[in-house]
């Protein structure tokens, strides 16, 4: 059984970090283009700026791929279905029907009647007894069995001599097919046969001139003819391969050779397509003459390739972000979303289709993926090395990294700070934006026809289409999997009409009223400091659940002025008070809150003094007599900036609340002195702040709960609003 260390360890191990990183480059490595030398990438129009480029080997000029498949195609088109004509199964069908026919002339004419048979069925027995009686057909002819069973031979005959096809007209996809005779081989049109579709039609037609509109007879001829009717033309599906193989063959690959030493382009010569023909066919020849170690050394450089392009991005989490670089899920979670995109980069890369379909390949959802989950930081610098990857694997396509870096930039950028799920139109308009603006540019500097640019924007709208759906369809499974939680569900959790803060408006409103003030508070002072805005204002909404429970043991439920502690011992006020953390977590934890926001309700006292009662015991007992360790918060301590923000806000706001008057310089002083506390007391020594985050947060505090206690002009009369109404 896996125990919750392992897997803790197994998440945190610097092995596992490092082979994920390993292997994640490794897989790249293969998806890159097999046997090209990996220099840069060449458009037809622009101008070869390096040295004179000359032929270290003589090669072939290879076609281009969609032309040489479309000259593939059309030989296919012209290879005909090769069939055989099967003298043997046609001599053994008439042979047979032949003596099967003697053999019912000789019943008939000895009992006058056939009772079973093993070709036809039982209904057709039936209905032959018609020829006890001579019938006319439609020339006025007297028809007997002998002359019925002969008349069937004669079309059998006639069905085999035109020729039988074993295939349906349907499925011939040609208007001609190839009869091998065999060294010989004829050309005649399927029209001709008798095809297995059209074989009822034939032999009806043949069994009404003989029997006239006895539909009885007629139905006996049918199957009867049917039943020796088996093709005598046969497909012959091996000679047809040989066929199609042979055609293909016969397509040339190349359309001429460059010898040893001969110049393939000169410096400042402008590319045309015959020259980047050349430089092409020149790059797989170079592949293809390295051996074992040439290659192996090639691989070393790929390898170095992607490394160095990914270098940074470690450098940058490793440094600024440690919380994803300590958690090897998520670092498995970007280097998947990194080997998507590359795969599907390989895919695309592999297929031979004149449409520009590289702009199906999906950067902008890895942008929009990564930024939800994580930070547009995150997000814009993996789009960046994800962009050049995707470049590398198509030869180092220049042009196309730089349009995927515009187009995954501008995706991250529109949900960088998402509000809700309608921003799904705002991401398509981006980034179909950056992909118009970017192929607009480099068509422009390369001499595009408008057609090109046209199939271009077609195919890249269709990205910024499906890109954003695809992005928040996948929100929800990765969070599942990974054990994520994104801006998206915290900002579902703000939505007062959720169970947990229902429960507490009816049961506290007290400190449901205290909640919601203290979440504006926490979500403006946030921003200032460069804080997660969502979370600290989710986080202040669910601190106090616990308080659901036994509401009255805390003054802002109180409606009356009767205290319950005034009777209570200090030891057993300072117990209720301090419940109200631990069943907030169990209460967070059955309900399904996120971990991120369970962590605000005991981080929001920290290991603070719960010093009301603690003075209370003093003064009963003695200082030397009451243990101040006893009276704190079981903790921890906050060990970010939302949870420390939230339980500055939490003392500041209530403080402030309880104030009489609302004189701007008292205000100050409290804020001062409370936030002055937690600091000398060592409750912030876990969180990420700064000095100048802590003067942020002080300035930002005062601004908001000044305007929570603004000063307003009296009314005229209200000391008769004030007075008790007469009774």
């Amino acid at each position: 059984m896996i125990t919750p260390e392992f897997k803790s360890k197994l998440r945190t191990s610097k092995r596992i970090k490092i082979l994920v990183v390993l292997l994640t480059i490794f897989l790249i490595v293969l998806m890159f283009p097999k046997g090209e030398s990996l220099e840069s990438e060449i458009t037809v129009g622009s101008i070869w700026i390096h040295d004179d480029l000359i032929a270290s080997t003589t090669f072939e000029i290879l076609k281009d791929p969609k032309i040489y498949e479309a000259e593939k195609n059309l030989a296919l088109k012209k290879v005909m279905p090769i069939f055989e004509r099967d003298i043997a199964s046609q001599k053994q069908m008439l042979d047979s029907m032949a003596n099967y026919s003697s053999l019912l002339v000789k019943l008939f004419n000895k009992t006058n009647s056939i009772s079973e048979n093993s070709v036809l069925s039982k209904d057709a027995l039936v209905k032959l007894q018609d020829l006890k009686t001579p019938q006319t057909n439609v020339f006025g002819k007297r028809v007997t069995l002998n002359e019925l069973l002969h008349s069937c031979q004669s079309t059998l005959n006639e069905i085999f001599n035109v020729g039988l096809l074993s295939a349906s007209g349907a499925s011939i996809n040609s208007d001609t097919i190839a009869l091998r005779n065999g060294k010989y081989e004829h050309v005649y049109p399927k029209d001709i046969f008798v095809e297995q579709d059209k074989l009822n039609e034939y032999i009806s037609f043949k069994a009404k001139s003989l029997v006239g509109s006895n539909s009885n007879l007629v139905e006996v001829i049918e199957e009867y003819i049917h039943h020796f009717a088996k093709p005598n033309i046969v497909f012959n599906q091996k000679l047809t391969e040989e066929a199609v193989k042979s055609a293909k063959d016969k397509v040339t690959r190349n359309i001429g050779i460059v010898n040893e030493n001969e110049r393939i382009v000169a410096k400042h010569d402008r590319i045309s397509e015959e020259t980047k023909l050349k430089i092409d066919s020149y790059r797989i020849a170079k592949g293809e003459e390295r051996n074992f170690w040439s290659r192996f050394l090639q691989n070393i450089g790929k390898f170095l390739h992607i490394f160095l392009v990914m270098l940074p991005l470690m450098i940058y989490i490793h440094l600024f972000r440690p919380k994803i670089f300590g958690d090897n899920l998520t670092i498995g979670l970007i280097s998947i979303v990194a080997l998507f995109i590359s795969f599907l980069t390989y895919l695309v890369y592999n297929i031979n289709v004149s449409s520009p379909i590289e702009y199906l390949i999906l950067v902008p959802v890895a942008s929009m993926l990564l930024t939800i989950i994580f930070d547009s930081r995150i997000g814009f610098y993996t789009t960046v090395v994800i962009s050049i990857i995707v470049g590398a694997l198509r030869g180092n396509d220049y042009v196309f990294a730089v349009t995927n870096i515009v187009a995954g930039g501008l995706a991250a950028y529109t949900v960088r700070d998402i509000k809700n799920r309608t921003q799904i139109y705002r991401s398509f308009l981006y980034i179909l934006l950056g992909y118009f603006l970017s192929i607009l540019a480099f068509g422009l500097e390369r001499f595009d026809s408008v057609y090109e640019m046209l199939a271009g924007f077609s195919f890249a709208a269709f990205n910024a289409l499906i890109s954003p759906v695809l992005t928040y369809g996948l929100i929800i499974f990765v969070e599942k999997l990974f054990n994520l939680t994104t801006d998206l569900t915290f900002l579902e959790l703000t939505d007062l009409n959720r169970p947990l803060l229902k429960e507490l408006a009816k049961n506290a409103p007290g400190t449901f009223s205290h909640s919601v003030s203290m979440g504006t508070l926490a979500e403006t002072t946030a921003e200032a400091v460069g804080a997660n805005a969502v979370l600290a204002k989710v986080g202040a909404y669910y601190h106090d659940i616990g308080k659901t429970f036994d509401p009255e043991s805390f003054v802002e439920n109180q409606i009356d002025s009767h205290n319950i502690h005034e009777n209570l011992a200090p030891e057993r006020s300072k117990e209720l008070i301090r419940e109200h953390v631990q069943k907030g977590i169990e209460l967070a934890e059955k309900n399904g809150l996120p971990k991120e926001i369970i962590d605000f309700i005991p981080m929001h006292h920290g290991t603070m003094v719960i010093s009301y009662f603690y003075e209370k015991a003093k003064a009963l007992y003695g200082d030397d007599n009451v243990d101040v360790e006893e009276f704190r918060y079981p903790g921890p301590k906050p060990n970010t900036k939302e949870t420390a923000i939230v339980m500055l806000a939490d003392a500041c706001e209530s403080t402030v609340r309880s104030l009489s008057g609302a004189d701007p310089q008292i205000i100050e002083n409290v804020i001062n002195n409370l936030i002055n506390s937690r600091i000398e007391d060592g409750q912030l020594d876990n969180a990420p702040l700064t000095f100048s985050d802590i003067k942020k947060i002080k300035e930002s505090f005062l601004s908001i709960l000044m305007g929570h206690h603004h000063r307003r002009i009296r009314y005229p009369n209200q000391e008769e609003l004030e007075s008790k109404p007469e009774e």
